[in-house]
């Protein structure tokens, strides 16, 4: 079956290690399989940032500054910003109508967000809605792999329940990463901007090393000699997601349970991978950063693109609701 993916991220900040095992990774695979649409998603990052303004603008650079750091290929990957294609706006607020307040209420990701963020009854409306829209940007492009968390899949779920009522079922399905979440380097929850314990794709040699320094291990691992947990332990989840040497992982993690391993050996060894991997992706975006109205036009270029593909869906919805007049 030739796929047509969905995926993207919302431009609040640089992207981090966790986009990159959640998500960028897998994107660099698909590209070279599948047509796929990227999308800076802006007008969705406005749903919780209106008084950010700023900071939303600003980060839709970065955000398309580290997807070429990356090696997404705007030859092969469509790159675009949401706010550039309104057809993905009229989309959803055909498919608001079949969807209630309350379903929208019970869908467990927005409720788990609005937990977060303490938004109890003051809730935007438009956040409420952040399900419907993702449908409609689902629906524009006729996407059947969507790279998503765990979490996130309650979406897709109901993206297709949406889809299903409007009797033209796109068959889309959730492409899950294998890591799953990468925790934060307190180990304090996932990796988050908000929260501070991230690791930017574009940090320097001295942030890398800071923030392996600053990570979680085993707080009862006292000494080199006593056995210590793996379990909740950042170090050797960070491992498990950047080390390519699965054998030495296990035996790594059956040294430390049984003692006679220390922490520093362990994080020399995940600063060493970390570095390696950081060092291209840092030089990329750096070359990138140098001419920003290229990447400007990259993106205006991909958002053309996917523009007119959205533009046949919305007609063909258009003309499913007899709402062509002329």
């Amino acid at each position: 079956m030739t796929h047509i993916v969905l995926t993207g991220d919302r431009p609040t900040g640089p992207l981090h290690l966790g986009h990159y095992v959640g998500s960028l990774r897998n994107r660099l695979l698909l590209q070279a399989q599948y047509r796929q649409f990227v999308m800076i998603a802006d007008t969705q990052a406005l749903t919780d940032n209106m008084g950010q303004l700023a900071r939303v603008h600003r980060s839709v650079l970065e955000v398309a500054l580290d997807y070429l750091a990356v090696g997404l290929d705007p030859a092969r990957s469509t790159l675009f910003i949401q706010s550039q294609v309104p057809e993905l706006a009229e989309l959803a607020f055909y498919l608001l109508n079949l969807v209630s307040v309350a379903r929208l209420e019970r869908n467990p990701t927005v409720k788990e967000e609005i937990r977060l963020r303490g938004f109890e009854r003051d809730l935007p409306a438009g956040f409420l809605a952040y399900p419907v829209s993702q449908a409609a940007d689902i629906a524009a492009f006729r996407a059947t792999l969507v790279p998503v968390g765990a979490d996130q899949q309650p979406m897709i779920e109901q993206t297709n329940e949406l889809v299903r009522r409007f009797n033209a079922a796109t068959g889309s399905a959730a492409l899950v990463s294998e890591h799953g979440r990468l925790p934060g380097i307190d180990g304090s929850g996932k990796m988050s901007k908000s929260q501070g314990n991230a690791l930017n794709l574009g940090a320097d040699a001295d942030e890398i090393r800071a923030a392996v320094q600053r990570m979680y291990t085993d707080p009862g691992h006292l000494r080199v000699a006593d056995p210590g947990r793996v379990e909740g332990n950042v170090v050797f989840a960070y491992l498990d997601a950047f080390d390519p040497d699965t054998a030495a992982v296990a035996e790594l993690k059956d040294h430390y349970r049984r003692g006679g391993l220390g922490d520093m050996v362990l994080k020399r060894r995940l600063e060493a991978i970390l570095q390696e991997t950081l060092a291209p992706i840092r030089a990329r975006r750096a070359e990138h950063a140098a001419d920003p109205a290229e990447v400007m036009r990259l993106l205006a270029a991909g958002s053309a693109q996917a523009r007119e593909t959205a533009a046949k869906t919305l007609d063909a919805v258009r003309g499913a609701l007899g709402l062509r007049y002329f």
